[in-house]
C-alpha cells in the first residue's frame, strides 16, 4: 500500500479523504502545518505529498520548494486559487501536478496514481521496475539514464529529478538530436498535469539544465524546440 501525506489546515479535510483512499490502497496520513509534514516527510516512510497552497508558518509554494531541496518525492498541490501564474509557480518549483480546490477525491487519486505509475516507470502499481536494471541504459558523455531505474547521473554523480523532470529528459533521450517541439512534449507530458502548457514546457526545461549544470546538453532552437545535444556513447 503506497502512503500519502496530506500537508493542510484544514481539519475537516483528512479523515473523509483518507476513508476514500483506503479504496485505493493508499493510506493517508494528515499533517496540519508545514513543521509537521517536513518532520514526517524526513522519516522517508511516505510515497507521495500532497501541499495546500494556503498554510500557516509558510505557504505550499516555499513548502515545495523546502521539500525539493530535500527529496524528489512526487508533489501534487492543492490551492483554492485557479490562477494561472499559481500553476507555473508550482511547476517552476517541482510539483509534479496541481489540482485547485474544490476538487472530487476521485480526481485527486487519479493525479496520485499517474504520479506513481510514472515514478514506478510504468503503467501498473508495482513498486519493482519491469526492466531489470542497466537494460536499456542511455549512456552519453557525462550523463547516464537508466529508465528501469528512473535514475540520471551526471558526470557519476546522482540527480534528483521529479517526475516530469526524468520524463522530459528520458524523450529527448531516447531520440537525442531530434528537435522536440512545445507541442510534442506536451502531447509526451500531458499525463502529468492536465493543465500542462507551453510556458510550462520552457519551465520545466529551464529546471532540469539547471539540474544538469555544468553539463550544456539541452538546446533551445529559435521557433522550432529542445533537443539534448550530447554524443551518444555504446552500452
Amino acid at each position: 500500500m503506497h502512503r500519502a501525506l496530506l500537508i493542510d489546515d484544514d481539519e475537516q479535510l483528512g479523515p473523509p479523504l483518507a476513508t476514500y483512499f483506503q479504496r485505493f490502497e493508499l493510506a493517508l496520513t494528515h499533517a496540519f502545518k508545514p513543521s509537521e509534514g517536513l518532520a514526517r516527510l524526513r522519516s522517508g516512510v511516505f510515497d507521495v505529498a500532497i501541499l495546500d497552497v494556503m498554510l500557516p508558518e509558510m505557504d505550499g509554494f516555499e513548502l515545495c520548494r523546502t521539500i525539493r531541496k530535500e527529496s524528489d518525492i512526487p508533489i501534487v498541490m492543492l490551492t483554492a486559487r485557479g490562477d494561472v501564474m499559481d500553476r507555473v509557480v508550482g511547476l517552476e518549483l517541482g510539483a509534479d501536478a496541481y489540482l485547485p480546490k474544490p476538487f472530487e477525491p476521485r480526481e485527486l487519486v487519479a493525479h496520485i496514481q499517474t504520479v506513481l505509475r510514472r515514478r514506478n516507470g510504468g503503467n501498473g502499481p508495482a513498486v519493482q521496475a519491469t526492466t531489470p536494471p542497466g537494460q536499456d541504459m542511455l549512456l552519453f558523455e557525462g550523463l547516464t539514464i537508466d529508465p528501469a531505474r528512473r535514475s540520471v547521473l551526471r558526470q557519476g554523480e546522482t540527480v534528483d529529478l521529479t517526475s516530469t523532470e526524468f520524463d522530459l529528459l528520458h524523450l529527448l533521450a531516447r531520440e537525442s538530436g531530434r528537435v522536440f517541439s512545445r507541442d510534442d512534449i506536451l502531447n509526451q507530458l500531458r499525463g502529468h498535469e492536465a493543465d500542462l502548457y507551453t510556458r510550462a514546457v520552457d519551465i520545466v526545461v529551464s529546471r532540469l539544465r539547471k539540474k544538469l549544470e555544468p553539463l550544456d546538453c539541452i538546446k533551445t532552437l529559435r521557433n522550432a524546440g529542445y533537443s539534448l545535444a550530447l554524443r551518444r556513447l555504446a552500452p
